[in-house]
């Protein structure tokens, strides 16, 4: 089994993707990045040769014709991804050098280091910049962490003196507690005792917690120069390779709620979803 992804940069302008001109066009660019990396994931998989090349713009890399200079950030997106390594975010999207801005964090936590690098992002990159991005994974061992406090509080104890753990679980908490009341008002309050629910539960606050995060962002940073861009989130889901959203079993990108009334619909979405239901009807 072979995985060939070959990153070709050419002086030839027009064989090179065009530069996002807008939101819409950010997310569609990355979405289409997303799937043709999953693809080649999933042929291999089933024994296929997969093989995929990606052109990018030479200058890039400061490369321009016989010229060598240090090229200037212009990244098109800014992304919030997880430390978790198993999610390379240039090679999830189809990205290269010089394209994303990449903050990563475990847990897609909002501390202020991260909102620092947002703002300057913002603030310094603006001439390129589109998009922010918050993109969680399945499996996220910081809400998995979060999860299992809050089964089992007596276990916070064993990070109560490390300052540094105990801030990461602690952002993590408003997911998983908005996740277990979402799951027991769609469920019942016995849904506790399905063999599936811890698992559920992860997914869906990790889900939540992304959606949160990218609402959160671009609420903090709606006033530092948000024009023209927007904020979305994702969850990458580690067995298939792509990105998803629970509105209608999207996949890719998508739009984080903007109120608490939009929050309700991405919970009832979320729970209503085929993932978050075959896990709790699996274990």
């Amino acid at each position: 089994m072979t995985v060939e992804i070959t990153y070709r940069f050419t002086f030839q302008r027009g064989a090179v993707r065009a530069v996002p001109d807008n939101p819409d066009e950010a997310v569609q660019r990355l979405n289409a990045g997303n799937r043709s990396f999953s693809e080649v994931v999933k042929l291999a998989g089933e024994g296929h040769a997969a093989r995929s090349t990606i052109e990018f713009d030479s200058r890039l890399l400061g490369l321009d014709g016989d010229r060598r200079r240090i090229a200037p950030q212009e990244p098109f997106a800014a992304v919030l991804g997880c430390a978790d390594s198993r999610v390379p975010i240039e090679l999830v999207f189809g990205e290269g050098p010089n394209e994303l801005f990449v903050v990563r964090v475990a847990g897609n936590s909002l501390g202020a280091d991260v909102l620092g690098s947002f703002h300057y992002a913002i603030s310094h990159l603006r001439k390129s910049l589109r998009l922010l991005v918050v993109l969680g994974h399945s499996g996220c061992g910081a809400l998995t962490a979060a999860v299992d406090v809050f089964l089992d509080p007596g276990g916070y104890l064993k990070i109560a003196t490390n300052e540094q753990l105990r801030s990461i679980v602690d952002r993590q908490l408003i997911a998983v507690q908005a996740s277990a009341r979402a799951l027991a008002r769609a469920y019942g309050s016995d849904v506790m005792d399905r063999p599936g629910y811890r698992e559920a539960l992860i997914e869906a606050a990790i889900t939540t917690n992304a959606a949160l995060a990218a609402h959160s962002l671009r609420a903090a940073l709606g006033g530092r120069g948000l024009q023209g861009m927007k904020a979305v989130y994702g969850v990458f889901l580690l067995d298939t390779q792509t990105i998803w959203t629970p509105q209608a079993g999207s996949s890719g990108l998508g739009d984080p709620p903007a109120d608490l009334a939009g929050f309700r619909k991405f919970a009832d979405a979320l729970l209503e979803s085929e993932r978050i239901a075959s896990l709790l009807a699996t274990g």
